[in-house]
């Protein structure tokens, strides 16, 4: 590969990294903007979401959400101080302690994400159409398929 390739695709990536950096500070900032009135931020949006409809363990929401057993740990402890989650006890490991969404948890998570879809469907008509942010969501996922490989020893 030529050097001029090889800073072209550097280019690109460095544009693309900037962008999902970007894109991820907007839907924080959108989630928070809904969820605040819940009592909620993004960060407890999303560990809600996860725990809701199946109970896990805080190094397994880590592991699905991408950040550390202890931010989860101390968003777990903020939601179940709230009554929106509990732990139970957990049948493969006596000390780590599934979290689970209550019911009052299950219901705001219900009226936040109502309101995410109204958002949806602007951000949706904005972009050209359902199949348009299929498409992007895909090629999203894919990014984030090939960076998990890195340093595993599975890319070049």
């Amino acid at each position: 590969m030529t050097r001029t390739a090889e800073s072209g695709e550097a280019e690109a990536f460095s544009r693309a990294a900037v962008a999902v950096f970007r894109l991820n500070g907007r839907f924080t900032a959108a989630v928070d903007r809904l969820a605040l009135s819940f009592g909620l931020s993004a960060a407890r949006w999303q560990i809600l979401s996860t725990v809701t409809g199946e109970s896990l363990s805080v190094s397994e929401v880590a592991r699905r959400v991408g950040t550390t057993r202890q931010s989860v740990q101390r968003i777990a402890d903020l939601l179940v101080s709230q009554g929106l989650a509990v732990y139970l006890d957990n049948p493969a490991h006596r000390r780590a302690k599934l979290l689970a969404a209550t019911e009052r948890g299950a219901a705001v998570k219900r009226e936040i994400d109502s309101c995410l879809a109204e958002l949806a469907r602007h951000l949706c008509e904005s972009l050209g159409g359902e199949e348009e942010v299929h498409r992007t969501a895909e090629m999203l996922r894919g990014l984030s398929g090939a960076l998990s490989s890195v340093g595993t020893g599975d890319s070049p």
